[in-house]
C-alpha cells in the first residue's frame, strides 16, 4: 500500500528520508484492527499532503487514524463529501513539529495520544464551533469580543 502512493519503506536499521518509512508493521495493525480502506485513507492522507510526508512512522499513522475515526464520528460530511478539505487541513499543519514536541513526552504518555490531541483540537478549531470552550490565552478570543 505504501508503494502504491509512491512511499519507499526502508529497512528498520535507516533512518527514513522524505517520502520514506520503516512503519510496515504499524500498517498492518491498522489494516488488521480498522480494515483496508481505512489505512488507505490514512496513507493516502500523509502521502497525499505536502506537510505531512516527511514524517510517515508508527507516530502518524497511528496519529491520522485515530483522527480519521474522530472525524467521521463527528464531522461525517468533511470525510464523506469534503475530502478536499480533509486533505488541506493536514496541508495546513505542521505535523513534523508537533510530533517533535511531543518527545518531551517519552515515558510519560504516549506520543500517539498527545499527537493526535494536538490534531484533533485543530481540527475542531477549523470546522467545529470555536465558542464552546476557547483557550483562555487564545488570540480569537478577544478578536471575537
Amino acid at each position: 500500500m505504501f508503494k502504491e502512493f509512491g512511499i519507499t519503506v526502508v529497512a528498520a536499521n535507516v533512518a527514513p528520508a522524505v517520502g520514506q518509512t520503516r512503519a510496515i508493521v504499524t500498517l498492518e495493525r491498522i489494516i488488521k484492527r480498522y480494515g483496508e480502506p481505512h489505512a488507505r485513507f490514512v496513507v493516502m492522507t500523509l502521502a497525499d499532503t505536502s506537510n505531512s510526508k516527511g514524517t510517515i512512522d508508527e507516530t502518524t499513522l497511528w496519529c491520522v487514524s485515530d483522527v480519521l475515526r474522530a472525524a467521521k464520528k463527528n464531522f461525517p460530511d468533511l470525510i464523506e463529501n469534503d475530502t478536499e478539505s480533509w486533505f488541506q487541513f493536514w496541508d495546513s499543519i505542521p505535523l513534523g513539529w508537533l510530533e517533535f514536541w511531543c518527545l518531551d513526552l517519552e515515558g510519560i504518555i504516549s506520543k500517539r495520544h498527545a499527537l493526535a490531541g494536538m490534531c484533533y483540537e485543530r481540527l475542531r478549531r477549523r470546522f467545529g464551533d470555536l465558542a464552546i470552550q476557547p483557550d483562555l490565552l487564545d488570540d480569537r478570543r478577544s478578536a471575537a469580543a
